[in-house]
């Protein structure tokens, strides 16, 4: 996919951040799209169909992480990443936008440059994903990666694009044992820093809506996923 064909959306209440940050988006060929708070991340987010979505947590009338659970809920926006861009640098906000389905996020302040860096990383998962089309059946489990679909005995269930990533990380070898620093360097990258909290939030979640018997935990080790 070239350049010029992929869409950033780029929210945040802050016009100097608009500006600064969309211009050198922009200036490496990218089309960037703004909005000002969560109402307009949602509105334009449906209308454009971006790739990626750089999003303010602090923002009026609705701030990111709602904004973030809303766009999850979207079946036609499942491959769309989506980080958080924000001067909270504080574990619990961390937290709260990983549960809210965001992919990354990047603390205020960071210089342009190290910042389309990470864009290009970000959009590197993407290309990735793009290029994986196979489908994994275990049980009644169907996990379709070129789709980014997944079926448990016929109902379609939709994920944000991380549980997706772990799910499917863990169940491509059932009873295999994954070692943490392993789901963190494939489904987060080594670009990202996040702590094992992250997984385990992002297991918690997929308990909840796979079925919690289909996780085991390997205490001090990892995961693994149950047939």
């Amino acid at each position: 996919m070239k350049k010029k064909d992929i869409k950033i959306l780029l929210v945040d209440d802050e016009p100097d951040i608009l500006e600064i940050v969309g211009y050198n988006l922009s200036s490496e060929g990218y089309q960037v799209i703004t909005g000002e708070n969560g109402v307009e991340a949602i509105e334009k987010a449906k209308k454009h169909k971006p790739h990626l979505i750089i999003l303010d947590v602090m923002m009026p009338e609705m701030d990111g992480i709602e904004a973030c659970e809303r766009i999850r809920q979207d079946s036609k926006l499942n491959n769309t990443i989506i980080t958080f861009l924000t001067a909270r640098g504080e574990d619990y906000s961390q937290v709260a936008g990983f549960e809210a389905g965001a992919d990354d996020y990047i603390t205020k302040p960071i210089k342009p440059k190290v910042l389309v860096s990470k864009v290009k990383a970000l959009l590197r998962r993407l290309k990735e994903s793009d290029n994986t089309d196979v489908a994994i059946k275990i049980g009644d489990l169907i996990i379709n990666r070129e789709e980014y679909k997944i079926t448990k005995k016929g109902e379609e269930i939709i994920l944000p694009r991380k549980e997706f990533e772990l799910l499917s990380l863990l169940a491509t070898k059932p009873g295999k044992v994954f070692k943490r620093e392993e789901i963190l360097d494939k489904v987060w990258g080594n670009e990202v820093v996040v702590g094992g909290r992250t997984i385990d939030v992002h297991i918690r979640k997929l308990r909840e809506k796979i079925g919690d018997k289909s996780f085991k935990t390997v205490k001090g080790v990892g995961y693994k996923f149950v047939d």
